[in-house]
């Protein structure tokens, strides 16, 4: 069995985190509120959030050295994300989620 680093654990628990959030935000808060939270390109933007972080999480599970690559990118949406959900507001949550999540797949990236 692999070992998982602490930091490296903190990183798949922020991912699966921000993966939870940003799909439960955007079925909850931004189906309910509509107007520009289901713009295609904010939602869009939420579900590639959702699925990159469930996807990094799960290469650092199964051991992967392409983490890297997929933490690199996770690190990249989840900033992209954080903004857009500040700039719609309403979404403080996510947008947390999402900063914690970047913080910490850049650290597994390097």
């Amino acid at each position: 069995m692999q070992h998982i680093s602490d930091e490296m654990q903190d990183c798949i628990d922020n991912c699966l985190d921000c993966y939870s959030v940003c799909l439960s935000t955007a079925m909850g808060h931004c189906l309910e509120t509509g107007g520009e939270h289901v713009a295609p390109k904010h939602f869009r933007l939420m579900m590639a959030c959702a699925e990159i972080c469930r996807t990094a999480a799960h290469f650092m599970l199964i051991g992967s050295p392409h983490h890297k690559h997929t933490c690199r990118e996770c690190a990249e949406i989840c900033r992209e994300c954080a903004k857009d959900c500040e700039r719609l507001g309403g979404m403080d949550e996510c947008v947390d989620a999402c900063e914690e999540c970047a913080e910490s797949c850049e650290k597994m990236a390097a």
